[in-house]
């Protein structure tokens, strides 16, 4: 697939800090125009990681049926951060080999849903908005735990869910996928509402806590970054 946008990668902070001022305006939040049929899922897995720019990194994408979630594409790629580890600027370490990894895949999915935060994010532009953005896709994003804001509990079954607030506003959505686990943190990204993003997470997560789109990827980038390193020793 062919990204819709592209920019120059800083060389530091305040670089970085102008592409997210310069970019965050393009972010749009907008129903889906139809069901997807198709769904990534994008992670990266980092070796030995010391938060340098010379950090190890592998990108895998790995594309699903909506409905069956079967496997349809895949792809990965292995290089170096790029960037050092700085709080709220950590889209800037990943985006480079995950970009590489998208532009291998043979079909352009529908949706993409990464291992991140969108609009939960400091200045409103976490990972899945600037990839969503360059993407010109679909984006949202899944992530563990929340990175701000405040929220009350969910209830103990599936699809039970309570909104994140930071500042005033609603910027993800704490989402339980499982009866009695963990909830996970939805959030937008780039053209897509959160009820539209928590129901294709919910859709993706049919057994596990975790969405299939996620699981699959965190496999693929840790057997990639696996087999560099085999290759390097």
């Amino acid at each position: 697939m062919e990204l819709q946008r592209t920019h120059d990668w800083p060389s530091g902070e305040e670089q970085a800090y102008a592409i997210q001022r310069e970019l965050r305006p393009l972010v749009r939040t907008a129903p889906l125009a139809a069901p997807p049929r198709t769904l990534a899922g994008l992670d990266v897995a980092y070796g030995d990681s010391h938060g340098g720019a010379e950090d190890r990194v592998a990108a895998a994408v790995v594309v699903l049926d909506a409905d069956t979630l079967e496997v349809l594409d895949r792809a990965t790629a292995v290089g170096t951060a790029g960037f050092p580890y700085v709080p709220g600027l950590f889209a800037f370490r990943e985006l480079p080999t995950l970009i590489t990894a998208l532009e291998r895949l043979a079909t352009t999915p529908d949706v993409l849903l990464c291992d991140g935060q969108g609009l939960a994010h400091p200045r409103r532009f976490g990972l899945a908005c600037h990839l969503g953005v360059l993407a010109g896709l679909p984006t949202l994003g899944v992530a563990k735990t929340p990175l701000l804001g405040e929220w009350d509990e969910p209830g103990p079954a599936r699809g039970d869910s309570s909104d994140v607030r930071d500042g005033g506003e609603t910027v993800a959505r704490v989402l339980r996928t499982q009866d009695g686990v963990k909830p996970l943190t939805v959030s937008t990204g780039h053209l897509i509402t959160l009820d539209d993003a928590c129901a294709l997470v919910l859709r993706a997560s049919p057994r596990y806590r975790l969405p299939e789109t996620t699981r699959l990827a965190d496999r693929l980038c840790r057997d990639a970054l696996a087999e560099a390193a085999e290759h390097v020793a």
